[in-house]
């Protein structure tokens, strides 16, 4: 069984984020982790050019795509996930409490009648402790919610994906302050994933670069978390990072896509649907309590 995936990451420097073609060598079977729909916002336009990357680099390597992976609904960029099933297949996975997701969002959004709320968007709905095959190795599933409900963490070998619950060491962890976040939650699921292999490859989902620091970076390990994390390294109390987490997302803005990313990324990364006169909206609620 191979134990040593092959990982390519693709970097969207506009939304911070890492996409990644994850690869068993011994098949050429692959699997999406996080793709990026481009969208600007001022004009409302979207376009392929990242995910088109990724298309490339699979045509190019002969790769057959088993899955596309999301780790969670983004609230900071689009999924090009149907697009991608589109072009190059593959089923669209995300975790089961997806629902809860669906149910807040689709709630404060006022989505329309026909928005479904049971995950039917997608084409898998995944739990902790699922494992999805990949050619000569599997894709083993941990549920690590706190930065939201259904963020699910995705272990396939050595290598770790880990969406947004944590950042490289020097920038520390997610956020916990969306709907249906919590710190004492996203504590106790980034303790399954420090119980990992000290030498398990972890990839972020995004980079910011932490301050002094020249480089976006992206991929560290379990040790390295565990010794350098500046929130939740080893010794670090749960009171305390609960603290800590709650001071510092007072402080914090909303994300800039906040909203068009959750009405997109909570249809599977299908936009909404056309109105009566054939255009798309995306909805920006006004003085939301």
């Amino acid at each position: 069984m191979s134990t040593q995936p092959n990982v390519k990451a693709f970097f969207d420097e506009a939304t911070f984020t890492v996409s990644y073609v994850v690869t068993d060598p011994a098949t050429k079977q692959c699997a999406i982790v996080d793709s990026v729909l481009d969208y600007d916002h001022a004009s409302g336009r979207t376009s392929t050019k990242s995910a088109d990357e990724v298309i490339s680099y699979i045509q190019s390597q002969d790769l057959s795509v088993a899955w596309i992976l999301e780790t969670h609904v983004h609230a900071d960029h689009l999924s090009a996930a149907p697009y991608l099933r589109n072009k190059v297949g593959g089923k669209i996975v995300i975790g089961d409490h997806i629902t809860t997701v669906q149910n807040t969002f689709g709630k404060l959004l006022n989505a329309e009648p026909e928005f479904a709320r049971d995950g039917s968007q997608f084409d898998m709905l995944v739990k902790e402790d699922d494992q999805l095959p990949l050619g000569e190795t599997a894709i083993q599933v941990l549920h690590t919610p706190g930065h939201t409900p259904a963020c699910v963490t995705y272990v396939i070998g050595d290598a770790c994906f880990v969406g947004d619950t944590m950042f490289m060491p020097d920038y520390g962890t997610a956020r916990c302050d969306f709907p249906g976040g919590d710190a004492a939650t996203l504590y106790r699921s980034i303790q399954k994933i420090f119980a990992l292999p000290d030498d398990t490859r972890l990839f972020m989902c995004h980079d910011y670069k932490a301050p002094g620091r020249d480089e976006y970076q992206w991929e560290t390990t379990v040790a390295e978390q565990k010794a350098n994390n500046v929130h939740i390294h080893t010794g670090i109390s749960e009171a305390e990072f609960c603290a800590m987490r709650t001071t510092k997302d007072a402080t914090l803005a909303m994300p800039r896509l906040i909203w068009p990313s959750v009405q997109v990324n909570m249809r599977a990364g299908n936009l909404p649907p056309a109105e009566a006169n054939g255009t798309r909206y995306i909805k920006t609620p006004i003085d939301l309590v």
